[in-house]
């Protein structure tokens, strides 16, 4: 654990950026564990088919990611997410590092053998936690001191911390520990929160021990302020670090806010590193931020969503508890291979949900295989150079009359070429 700055250098490191030597000198120069091949890039908007090759097998981008908190997927096992097509999920380090904790988890083999999950990992650092538990955190320049909510003991998640625990679970890819602030939030608090990022990511760099075996991702914030958040991409690139996440947003921010921070990241971003946009996983904002040039998605909205009977369909969403589907003996989606759909009826899960908890498992799979099935068909329209047609047949099919297209997204598109008719 790392020394608080001393009292004659507090001001100066905590408001403004870092030296770029220093930086530079902290970097690693070890191989990193991680290539990406660009397959094929649309040629009117930033939407790009990646092969994204890590430890544990390739990774075809552009990619969603379905979110397993504490190394479990809820209401899936790993061997079903596996032959759905998932390679590559995520673990949280906040929650994993307080139960079952790194130490357990190591003795299993990591992350990999204590889940049974053979294909790749990403864990988050802990930071987002710093607005999902913001109740029971305090942030300073040392880390995060947290409050935990299990047993209520006090707990400091510093930088160095957050690798030292991430590089005993073994994941594929890390996140540097970052300042998060609410993107509903302005004012200095972002400033301070942007530059505190950058120092932690350099103590992240340092703290990596295993950078040949282990990928350590930037996570660049900024807010809604377009100044902030290009400071913070020209620092944050002079990093030698193997790929970089758009953070801070898909918060509750303003989709007009939303989108022209994502288009403002890519735009800095360099072209031969994956970009991962976190916490994105709405049909809609998939496929209007690959045509922003993203290539990687988390959310837990498809896991949580089918827990409420939501059953995700090309045309929205079908609220299966409804009583219009009691004697609907069609499947959620007729056009969809995945095992629910091959199995059961509207019907069936419509009573089921009444009686058993298996119900949620059901349209967990379905939602699970929308999203991958989703990706692939974004990917496979990349390759083929039909990528706006795509776009313009999947918000046709979204939302029908093109009066119903929400404004951002049509402005979003219209930004990088793809006119909606």
């Amino acid at each position: 654990m790392s020394s608080p700055p001393s009292p004659s250098g507090a001001l100066r490191h905590v408001t403004g950026a870092p030296e770029a030597g220093a930086a530079m000198a902290a970097s690693s120069t070890a191989p990193a564990a991680l290539s990406l091949r660009v397959v094929a890039e649309c040629g009117r908007s930033r939407a790009r088919a990646c092969e994204l090759r890590l430890p544990h097998g390739t990774v075809e981008c552009p990619v969603f990611m379905p979110v397993g908190t504490q190394g479990t997927m809820k209401g899936l096992t790993a061997s079903q997410l596996d032959r759905l097509g998932c390679r590559l999920c995520l673990g949280n380090t906040y929650h994993l590092g307080m139960r079952p904790g790194p130490d357990l988890i190591k003795k299993a083999n990591g992350l990999h053998g204590f889940m049974n999950w053979s294909r790749n990992l990403l864990t988050d650092s802990g930071g987002f936690q710093m607005v999902s538990l913001v109740e029971l955190s305090e942030v300073t320049e040392e880390g995060v001191q947290f409050c935990s909510p299990y047993d209520g003991k006090e707990i400091l998640l510093t930088p160095e911390k957050s690798i030292e625990i991430q590089n005993a679970l073994g994941s594929d890819i890390m996140m540097q520990l970052d300042d998060v602030v609410s993107s509903t939030v302005s004012g200095p608090r972002v400033e301070e929160a942007m530059f505190r990022s950058i120092r932690w990511l350099d103590r992240c760099i340092a703290a990596h021990s295993q950078p040949s075996k282990q990928n350590l991702f930037a996570i660049i914030q900024g807010g809604l302020d377009p100044t902030l958040r290009t400071k913070c991409l020209e620092e944050m690139s002079k990093r030698d670090v193997p790929g970089f996440a758009i953070g801070g947003l898909s918060g509750g921010e303003a989709k007009d806010h939303f989108w022209r921070m994502v288009a403002l990241s890519t735009d800095h971003l360099p072209r031969s590193k994956p970009r991962y946009l976190m916490g994105v996983g709405y049909a809609t904002d998939l496929v209007v931020c690959v045509a922003l040039g993203c290539d990687m998605f988390d959310c837990v909205f498809p896991t949580r969503t089918a827990r409420f009977g939501s059953a995700l369909v090309p045309w929205g969403s079908l609220q299966l508890k409804n009583k219009q589907y009691a004697k609907d003996f069609r499947p959620i989606d007729e056009n969809c291979h995945c095992p629910t759909c091959q199995r059961y009826s509207r019907a069936f899960l419509n009573a089921l949900f009444r009686i058993d908890t298996a119900a949620m498992h059901h349209v967990t799979v379905h939602n699970i295989a929308y999203q991958l099935n989703l990706m692939r068909s974004i990917r496979e329209s990349i390759i083929e150079q039909r990528f706006p047609e795509f776009v313009q047949n999947f918000m046709k099919t979204m939302y029908g009359n093109s009066d119903h297209y929400p404004q951002w997204a049509t402005e979003a598109l219209d930004s990088v070429g793809i006119t909606l008719e």
